[in-house]
């Protein structure tokens, strides 16, 4: 097993996963909760993600090709749910509803599923990823425990960045929040249907465009 072949797993995860850009995003989604329970779903989503990652990294595509789902298909059904998502923070849904709600692990309240682990961070790209490099021809399984490890060490990056989370959240304050969380609807929003669109390019239904 080369160096390289570690640098390029590490960045390849590192760019999709993008823990950098999920920490604002964590913020959003996080507004007004409290440090123990942002705790609990930072390390529910990124425990959750672990988990899809490693099944797709051994087992993603025989996964998929056993129920006959494709990965544009796997892709564009992403990008919709994630467009339902950016919709709710656009317009505040997710606030209200914590108004009127208990904080105590409301599953209703919680995004530390969906959409923090999925599509957020094991999202199709990276799902696809972790095929692409641990399915690649000739792979030793000493290749293959590279991969989850530099995976794993993306994770505790994107963990540790999530528990900032307070400190982002008292620098920006209420109208900081308030504008992270709108800039992020729209990002989302825009990552949402780019998802839907790479799955149709993949499908042949629209030409590639670059």
């Amino acid at each position: 097993m080369e160096l390289a072949f570690v640098i390029t797993a590490f960045t390849a995860l590192f760019v999709v996963i993008d823990p950098i850009g999920l920490a604002p995003l964590f913020v959003a989604l996080t507004q007004g909760e409290s440090a123990a329970r942002r705790r609990r779903i930072a390390l529910r989503a990124c425990a959750v993600a672990f988990g899809l990652l490693t099944l797709f990294g051994l087992f993603g595509e025989s996964l998929l090709a056993g129920i006959g789902i494709s990965m544009p298909a796997f892709r564009i059904a992403g990008g919709i749910l994630l467009f339902l998502t950016a919709l709710d923070m656009l317009f505040e849904r997710r606030t209200k509803r914590r108004q009127g709600q208990a904080q105590d692990d409301d599953p209703e309240s919680d995004p530390s599923v969906f959409p923090l682990a999925m599509p957020l961070t094991a999202g199709p790209g990276a799902l696809a990823t972790m095929v692409l490099l641990a399915g690649a021809p000739g792979t030793t399984w000493e290749s293959i425990l590279a991969v989850h490890l530099m995976m794993l060490a993306v994770l505790i990056i994107a963990f540790f960045l999530f528990l900032s989370a307070g400190l982002l959240e008292r620098v920006l304050g209420n109208t900081g929040i308030m504008v992270v969380t709108r800039l992020m609807g729209m990002l989302l929003a825009a990552l949402s249907v780019q998802f839907v669109l790479d799955g149709l390019v993949q499908t042949g239904l629209l030409p590639f465009q670059g």
